[in-house]
């Protein structure tokens, strides 16, 4: 039983990849920390920077895809974006083997799971970063997720950062690829 971690930058394709596959999937942005915690990075738009790994805990991540690789089942946090702050818990099962770990902060932990024997595969999607930009923002307007200027802002400020993205997850031992080649890969 292993993990294939799922990395990109936000609007790339990551949640609807797993989706189209039907496997499993361990949200790794749900394990955002709360709003209210103490040594929140704070972004200049003068809110908490959710694009700052330490808004997030990769410990907790890890932790939750060593209990699924052991014992197929483990009981992870669900996180409200728009409210910021966890809101519960819910029960993941992995009764088949291999799940999907997906996330901005995915290749964070993508040298722990390969460390620990936990890591099937690492890949980290791309596409044009316009195409990027007009999917994260329909999506983060969809589900109301900021104010529509805190989202534009951030999107613009995400799409002149998508290149290096894309290149630290490879530095983590991510493969790049689009999200055709990454189904074609993974078999959907």
């Amino acid at each position: 039983m292993g993990v294939v971690i799922v990395a990109g930058p936000s609007g790339s394709g990551k949640s609807h990849l797993a989706a189209r596959l039907g496997w499993p999937v361990l949200r790794l942005d749900d394990f955002y920390r709360d709003v209210d915690e103490p040594d929140m990075p704070r972004s200049t738009l003068g809110i908490v920077d959710w694009d700052d790994v330490r808004s997030w805990s990769a410990v907790d991540a890890v932790g939750a895809i060593a209990e699924l690789c052991a014992a197929g089942v483990s009981e992870v946090p669900v996180y409200d974006i728009a409210a910021s702050r966890r809101s519960g818990l819910q029960t993941l099962s992995v009764p088949d083997g291999t799940f999907i770990a997906e996330g901005l902060f995915a290749p964070v932990i993508v040298d722990a799971c390969r460390e620990a024997g936990l890591l099937d595969a690492a890949i980290c999607l791309r596409r044009h970063r316009m195409v990027t930009f007009v999917l994260r923002l329909t999506r983060d307007l969809r589900e109301g997720r900021k104010s529509p200027w805190v989202l534009v802002r951030r999107g613009w400020r995400l799409m002149q950062d998508e290149h290096r993205i894309v290149a630290e997850a490879v530095a983590h031992g991510c493969e790049a690829m689009t999200p055709r080649e990454a189904r074609a890969m993974l078999g959907g």
